[in-house]
């Protein structure tokens, strides 16, 4: 698998976000998937999606704690884009369980009870929703935080048994924020009140100037870790 990789960071080393997901496509076509969260850096990828007029596959996960604001980014994003994007759920037979024994709020106990959550609505659905693609493209970007900046472009996902792909690794979080703005690309209005990282309702706060991207994420827990276990560092 890693004279793979290797092969596959020679060919798209040097390209640029679209031309990358082009040669991603003709590739892989529908044996890749995007996982998109609708943030700003998923907005920008699922229009360079459109204009390829990509085969990959666009998919999300919905925890049931989401704003409201993401699913009229979702809405917006459906009638703009013409492009279907397949939404997968927590199981639920595991959420009424942990709501009955530990209820709607249990994330705030423990780090423990917060990954047991983050589980439920969002890593056992992801691996559903990822089986059986040959290639997974996310919107990480390395300056997101700590871990992220330790990742590479591409890389062997071990846990999910996937070749993940970040198109947009090396981009600024004002490139990023130019690029919609050019090319008027719908994205979350919670991003223009403070709000750089966005997930579960209950999980997450605007930050204040000087703190870090994702210091508004679990806010409760140690600052050092700011992950829910969707995208670990496999070395």
């Amino acid at each position: 698998m890693q004279a793979k990789i290797e092969e596959l960071k020679t060919t798209l080393q040097g390209l640029n976000a679209k031309e990358m997901l082009q040669e991603i496509d003709q590739l892989f076509g529908s044996n890749a998937v995007f996982s998109t969260s609708f943030g700003l850096e998923d907005q920008v990828i699922t229009h360079l999606l459109a204009e390829n007029k990509s085969s990959t596959r666009l998919i999300t996960l919905d925890t049931g704690r989401l704003f409201p604001e993401t699913y009229y980014v979702w809405n917006r994003t459906l009638e703009i884009y013409r492009m279907p994007i397949r939404a997968y759920y927590p199981n639920t037979e595991a959420v009424q369980a942990l709501l009955g024994e530990k209820g709607p709020s249990s994330f705030y106990n423990s780090v423990e009870d917060r990954k047991e959550c983050c589980y439920i609505r969002k890593i056992e659905p992801l691996k559903r929703a990822i089986a059986g693609f040959q290639i997974w493209i996310t919107g990480i970007r390395a300056d997101q935080s700590a871990n992220r900046d330790l990742m590479e472009f591409i890389e062997w996902d071990e846990g999910n048994q996937i070749i993940k792909i970040h198109p947009l690794f090396n981009w600024t979080l004002a490139e990023v924020e130019t690029y919609l703005k050019d090319h008027f690309i719908p994205y979350n209005p919670l991003h223009d009140k403070g709000f750089p990282s966005i997930g579960c309702q209950p999980c997450t706060r605007a930050i204040t100037a000087g703190e870090d991207f994702r210091a508004g994420r679990w806010w409760w827990e140690d600052q050092s870790k700011k992950e829910c276990g969707l995208h670990q560092i496999s070395k």
